[in-house]
């Protein structure tokens, strides 16, 4: 339930600081996102924090990068977009003291999903495919790959020209590596995503 709070609170203030920035911005323009009608390719860095008590007790938290590419569908307002990433997530040392390391986890997610712009730059996002388990031996794993998901909300900053600032704030869920039934760790994490965005168009 607390996760679940922090969650909301924080996707409900990032979502209200782009709504301020967006009423602070004189325009003019109609329901548009971006002044380009071609594909979207974006290179951001990722970070996180893990949920669940099993999870966030072993781990800190977790840095990677990932790739993207923004389909237009509807003009500047619908994308299909194709997502693959790189994370590792840390292990916390001497875990409540009983002198055991927790194996870091390195995850390739791999998705695709629709990104639509509710209002000029601001969005949301949803995502689903696979995430490769890359140590898998390491972390005694029964799966290689597990199902993900991820909702987001984000903003795109003009930064002049064809180019743009991409920040978005996502729930990143996985099903688990392990075939232990419910109560099975799941590497779950609440991500910010930076990256730099650029139309081919």
């Amino acid at each position: 339930m607390k996760s679940s709070f922090k969650i909301s609170a924080l996707i409900l203030a990032f979502a209200g600081l782009s709504f301020g920035a967006k009423a602070q911005t004189a325009t003019t323009t109609t329901k548009t996102s971006t002044s380009s009608n071609g594909v979207i390719l974006s290179i951001g860095v990722d970070a996180g924090l893990p949920t669940g008590s099993s999870f966030k007790d072993a781990y800190k938290w977790n840095l990677g990068g990932s790739i993207q590419a923004d389909i237009p569908v509807i003009s500047n307002s619908l994308y299909v977009t194709v997502n693959a990433g790189y994370d590792n997530v840390f292990g916390k040392k001497n875990i409540d003291g009983l002198g055991i390391d927790a194996t870091n986890v390195q995850l390739l997610p791999v998705k695709a999903g629709l990104k639509y712009f509710i209002v000029p730059h601001f969005y949301v996002q949803g995502e689903a495919g696979a995430s490769f388990l890359l140590n898998k031996s390491d972390l005694n794993a029964d799966k290689t790959a597990a199902f993900v998901y991820a909702p987001q909300v984000g903003y795109q900053f003009p930064l002049g020209g064809k180019s743009y600032l991409d920040a978005g704030v996502r729930y990143e869920g996985n099903s688990s590596f392990y075939n232990t039934g419910d109560n099975a760790p799941k590497f779950n994490f609440v991500g910010l995503r930076v990256a730099y965005a650029f139309s081919t168009k």
